[in-house]
C-alpha cells in the first residue's frame, strides 16, 4: 500500500450561475488528496493519511476518496472546519486563496497519529502541508518514525509565503528531503532549495547528493527529467493536450510515475537506490501521460486506468 500524507481539502472553483452571477463550487482537492485519488483511480493500493473535519465538506473528502478506492482508516477525524481554498485562473494557470486558521487538516498533532501497518509500503509526501505548522512538525515526525524501511517519495512544492519562519521551513524540509528516496521538483523548487547552486541539472545532483536517489525534475510543456543515484539521466517529452487548466497536473503526474513504478514491484528502498534508466523512463512517460489527460479537463481529475 502507499500512504499519502499531507492535506486535504476543499477547492472553491470559479463557475457562472445559470442566469450569469459569478460563483464557486466547491470540488475535492489538495496535492497530497490529488495524489491519493489518482493512485486509487489508476488501481493501486492507497490509503491517505490527512486532518479531516467532521463538517459537510469533511463529509464531501471521505465520499470522494472512497468513491476512488482510497482507504480512509488513517484519516485523523475532529470538529475543527475544512482548509478552503478559492481558485482564480488566469490564462488557464490556477492561483490560490486559503482559508487555512485553526483547520482540521492544519492542527493535526504528533501524538493524534495512528500506528502505520506492515502493509503500508511506501510514503509519500508533498504539499502545503509540508509549510503549514503545527501539521508541518507532525509530518517531518511521521516521516521520522515510518520512514526508514519505506520508500519515501516527496513533492516539497515549495510554498515559503506558507511558512511563518522561513529559517524553520528550511530546515524542517531539508531534513525530510534528507530521508527520501525519490524527491519530485520543479525548477522553482530547486532554485529555491539550492540557490547557490546553478543550471537545472547541476541543482539536481546537488539535491541528489543530501540523500535522495532518484531526483525527478517537470518542466512543465518541456517535459521532464529523472537522475538516477549513479549520475545517469533520463527524459521524457511532455504529452500534447488541450489545456483546460493546470489544477492538479503535477500531482497526478506524481501518481503516474510511483504507480508505474509500483506495477513494477520497483516502489521499494532498494529498488529505487537501483534503478534502471529504462524503468525511470517508462515511470516518467506514464506521469506525462496521465497527467495530460488531467490539463485537458476543469479541475483536478486524474483519469481512471480504463481511459489510458
Amino acid at each position: 500500500m502507499i500512504l499519502c500524507c499531507g492535506e486535504a481539502l476543499i477547492d472553491m472553483i470559479p463557475n457562472k450561475t445559470l442566469d450569469g452571477q459569478e460563483a464557486f463550487v466547491p470540488h475535492s482537492g489538495g496535492a497530497v488528496f490529488n495524489t491519493a485519488i489518482a493512485l486509487g483511480r489508476l488501481g493501486r493500493s492507497t490509503a491517505l493519511l490527512s486532518g479531516v473535519s467532521t463538517d459537510l465538506f469533511g463529509a464531501q473528502l471521505d465520499a470522494a476518496l472512497g468513491q476512488s478506492g482510497v482507504e480512509t482508516q488513517y484519516l485523523i477525524r475532529s470538529d475543527l472546519p475544512t482548509t478552503l481554498a478559492f481558485v482564480k485562473l488566469e490564462n488557464g494557470h490556477a492561483k490560490y486563496a486559503f482559508y487555512d486558521e485553526n483547520t482540521a487538516g492544519r492542527m493535526i498533532a504528533a501524538a493524534a497519529l495512528p500506528v502505520v501497518q506492515s502493509d503500508v509500503g511506501a510514503l509519500f509526501f508533498g504539499g502545503i502541508s509540508l509549510a503549514c505548522e503545527p501539521c508541518a512538525d507532525t509530518y517531518a515526525t511521521l516521516l521520522e518514525r515510518d520512514g526508514g524501511s519505506r520508500a519515501v517519495v516527496m513533492d516539497p512544492n515549495i510554498r515559503p509565503g506558507f511558512a511563518p519562519d522561513e529559517q524553520r521551513y528550511r530546515a524542517r524540509l531539508m531534513a525530510m528531503l534528507a530521508r527520501a528516496d525519490m524527491v519530485k521538483v520543479s525548477d522553482e523548487d530547486l532554485a529555491w532549495i539550492l540557490p547557490e547552486h546553478d543550471g537545472l541539472l547541476p541543482q539536481a545532483h546537488a539535491l541528489q547528493a543530501l540523500g535522495p536517489a532518484v531526483v525527478l525534475v517537470t518542466k512543465g510543456a518541456e517535459g521532464a527529467i529523472g537522475v538516477l543515484s549513479g549520475g545517469e539521466t533520463v527524459e521524457v517529452a511532455a504529452e500534447p493536450a488541450e489545456v483546460v487548466d493546470t489544477v492538479g497536473a503535477g500531482d497526478t503526474f506524481n501518481a503516474g510515475v510511483m504507480a508505474r513504478l509500483d506495477e513494477q514491484g520497483l516502489l521499494t528502498k532498494e529498488a529505487l537506490r537501483q534503478l534502471a534508466p529504462d524503468a525511470l523512463k517508462l515511470a516518467l512517460a506514464h506521469g506525462a501521460r496521465v497527467a495530460a489527460i488531467t490539463v485537458a479537463r476543469a479541475g483536478a481529475n486524474p483519469p481512471w486506468a480504463n481511459e489510458l
